[in-house]
């Protein structure tokens, strides 16, 4: 996303003048990138030149595996340099910690890449709760869904492994949980949470009688008829990202989702209490036939709707056949937000189609473009104030860590006021 975009229609805002990972194999598929465009190649650095990189950088967009994103953020700040991170912030109550401290000494700027801010339809809502549409806010229901080609993708890659990712509640919901932070401008205080692994999984596998599984999908004999098995040599760029750089660390992109190793959930549901009094009743399912969600915001005057469908269906081949993902997720998608005073008719609320305009406007429903002009070229006079710092990454990760604490548990547990801990 970020390479094509500074080789693209930001390339007027900077340049890129290093790659680091810890694969060669996938640096060198992206400076063929950088090459193609014009560009001479760029240095490539392993992790443990990192700070070494820094020296020669103004500013450093963090990709990597959720549960280093601490280490790097916090070397940038020490060194000056700003930094664009992908959600979630951190995975751990001590990782927002490390960050915090190290965001209160640096001069440096940190930016949370909250895409789904800026999305047309949930900017929309933010718009009407702002201009107090409902009135106070009393609740908010939320269910989000993921179907059979992105829930499932989960649980194939490093994500299915919670010392990584932090499960779902902390990788997925994060987004879910911003969302919540920012239209309701307050700030989460007490979380409880019940989750599961229904689904996916060996022993859910062996529960509903599914027999001997292959442990990835590559050489499968099924592959071709098992839905959830993905063949990346069908994917060009899977391909030369995973499947050729396998030799370097291992790493299998494609394993089977009902194996052994998965150690997160698929089913969650979670209750939050805000300091204004709100609460919000919110569920994670990832094993839907169709991908959206709905939101439903109740308050003292009223009550507002948003409900999306981002791919209608999910067709058997989709593992197989990359192309299938695009077309179906164009087929059938809408979205709907609608007001509903008390006393009056429900009325909808015009929205601008960016469901229906499918790539060309961007994935994360629109907001994907939006955010990189505010990341690349700053955000400007936004009354709705999209653009987020590391101070919202914590307060959304968070809630995560708490909802997963508390499953665990099964007791609540609350948020202290400066976001960092948790008693």
């Amino acid at each position: 996303m970020y390479v094509d975009a500074l080789l693209g229609d930001w390339s007027d805002t900077g340049e890129i003048v290093a790659l680091c990972d810890t694969n060669r194999t996938r640096m060198d598929y992206y400076n063929r990138r950088i090459t193609a465009s014009g560009r001479p190649p760029v240095p490539c650095f392993a992790p443990s030149d990192f700070a070494t990189m820094l020296a020669g950088a103004d500013a450093v967009v963090v990709t990597s595996v959720d549960a280093t994103h601490t280490q790097y953020v916090c070397a940038a700040l020490e060194a000056g340099v700003d930094v664009v991170v992908e959600k979630p912030l951190t995975t751990d109550a001590e990782g927002c910690a490390a960050i915090e401290t190290a965001a209160e000494r640096s001069d440096a700027r940190v930016i949370v890449t909250f895409n789904y801010r800026y999305s047309p339809r949930n900017s929309a809502l933010r718009r009407l709760l702002a201009d107090g549409a409902v009135g106070e806010v009393t609740s908010v229901h939320f269910e989000w869904l993921l179907d059979t080609i992105h829930g499932a993708d989960y649980f194939r890659r490093w994500h299915r492994d919670r010392t990584r990712s932090g499960g779902l509640l902390v990788h997925k919901s994060t987004h879910h949980f911003d969302l919540v932070n920012w239209w309701l401008a307050a700030n989460p205080e007490l979380v409880f949470a019940q989750a599961d692994l229904l689904f996916y999984g060996a022993e859910n596998a062996a529960r509903r009688g599914l027999g001997p599984r292959p442990k990835r999908g590559a050489g499968a004999p099924a592959i071709g008829s098992d839905p959830f098995l993905l063949d990346m040599s069908r994917d060009e760029r899977l391909a030369r990202l995973y499947l050729d750089a396998e030799h370097e660390d291992g790493y299998h992109r494609d394993q089977d989702v009902f194996g052994d190793g998965v150690t997160i959930d698929d089913t969650m549901a979670v209750l939050v209490r805000y300091d204004n009094r709100a609460i919000l009743t919110y569920s994670l399912h990832a094993h839907a036939p169709f991908e959206g969600y709905r939101v439903a915001v109740n308050g003292t005057e009223g009550r507002a709707e948003l409900e999306v469908c981002e791919r209608a269906w999910t067709p058997p081949h989709a593992a197989i056949d990359p192309s299938a993902r695009a077309k179906e997720h164009a087929e059938g998608a809408w979205e709907r937000l609608s007001l509903q005073r008390h006393w009056a008719r429900r009325e909808e609320i015009p929205l601008d189609g960016t469901v229906s305009r499918g790539r060309s406007a961007g994935g994360h429903g629109g907001g994907d473009r939006l955010l990189l002009d505010d990341v690349f070229r700053g955000p400007g006079d936004d009354p709705l104030g999209r653009q987020a710092g590391y101070r919202d990454g914590i307060r959304s990760v968070l809630v995560g860590v708490a909802a997963s604490a508390s499953a665990r548990t099964h007791e609540p547990v609350g948020l202290v006021e400066k976001g960092t801990c948790l008693r």
